[in-house]
């Protein structure tokens, strides 16, 4: 495909994601299960003559433009998403071309669906096409991190990047953070006459503000003290000998959540619905209460799910603020929806929003 000057062009997608259970382990050297959703960022791109990049975007007033050979720092803003994305591919020692690229989103901007790196997926596999880089998906995947890390300056694991590379529809995706494997799952709640509920609470959420960063320092501070490279190997009696309160509470969430996934993986092989959704809620409870990265919106839209007949619920993404999901059989996804708005609009929170997902495939090209 071509522009109308005959440059090479085309469409390419990104799905968001929705973690199912194991939250704040991927930096921990703990498993995930995340799903890619069916709502993706949509980019247009095509080659430019020069090297200059220009974006545009249906979220944001201005376009942006820099040149292809940008560094950290000459960015800022939301297109420093797409910058880091080209500079870390640059830094792997790859051409990146010229591009004009026009975005397109249904992932909700600041809802702990992974909009941001939606939208590095999005880029990056509409550079390897246009550019015919030898890049495979778990590398393409390691450079969108390092954009969001290194040139963004966002902390972040690999999972996002991962869900939205590897993802497959029907399927929820079990990543070893260690080593990179990825194994599908399948997820087969619907077959089963249920809905997995996303209620985007609209709280602020932001993982640049700095408790992100500083959960992960004190996870690096209860490993250290342990005695262990990575926190999710560390021994669940150890944690108790933790002297400190904090970073007791930090590694026994760590540590109880890297079991519970291992505990969801079966519940979804044995499609164990009331298992898989005690284990949701006592993910919650832990990330509420040890982790500390709630709030008073999720813990709300929680306990009102639950109480409308939600098989489990929990918050999903870094927390403070964002979205919560919750499993609940179809018949009741109603009454769940209208106990949230209930339960929002008797503490004068803002509407919440609320969808269903599915799991979806992977990033790649559209047209």
């Amino acid at each position: 495909m071509t522009d109308l000057h005959g440059r090479a062009a085309g469409r390419w997608a990104a799905p968001g994601r929705v973690n199912l259970i194991g939250e704040h382990l991927d930096y921990n050297g703990g498993p995930v299960l995340p799903i890619a959703i069916d709502r993706r960022t949509v980019l247009t791109a095509s080659r430019r003559p020069d090297d200059l990049v220009t974006v545009t975007s249906e979220s944001f007033d201005e376009p942006v433009t820099f040149g292809v050979s940008t560094e950290p720092g000459g960015v800022t803003g939301w297109a420093a998403y797409v910058a880091g994305v080209l500079w870390a591919l640059r830094a792997d020692g790859h051409q990146v071309p010229g591009l004009d690229l026009a975005v397109t989103s249904d992932v909700p901007i600041g809802a702990g669906l992974s909009s941001s790196h939606a939208l590095e997926c999005a880029v990056a596999v509409a550079v390897r096409d246009l550019a015919g880089l030898e890049v495979d998906d778990i590398a393409l995947a390691l450079a969108a991190q390092r954009a969001e890390n290194d040139y963004v300056g966002v902390p972040t694991g690999i999972m996002d990047q991962l869900a939205s590379l590897c993802g497959r529809a029907g399927h929820a995706l079990l990543i070893d953070t260690v080593s990179l494997s990825v194994r599908p799952v399948a997820a087969e709640w619907a077959s089963d006459g249920l809905v997995l509920l996303v209620i985007d609470t609209r709280a602020h959420h932001s993982l640049g503000d700095g408790a992100y960063a500083q959960r992960r320092r004190e996870c690096v501070a209860a490993a250290s003290a342990l005695g262990v490279d990575a926190l999710a190997a560390a021994a669940l009696g150890d944690v108790d000998r933790l002297a400190d309160g904090t970073l007791r509470r930090r590694a026994r969430h760590v540590v109880t959540e890297t079991a519970r996934v291992e505990q969801a993986v079966a519940a979804l092989a044995g499609r164990d619905w009331s298992r898989f959704g005690e284990l949701l809620s006592q993910s919650q409870t832990s990330l509420r209460d040890d982790f500390e990265v709630s709030c008073a919106e999720l813990d709300v839209a929680v306990d009102a799910a639950m109480g409308a007949g939600a098989l489990g619920s929990r918050m999903t993404g870094g927390g403070f603020g964002g979205s919560a999901i919750a499993l609940v059989p179809s018949r009741s996804a109603g009454s769940v929806a209208e106990a949230c708005r209930a339960a929002f609009a008797a503490r004068r929170f803002g509407p919440p929003s609320m969808f269903p997902v599915e799991p979806a495939a992977a990033a790649g090209r559209l047209a």
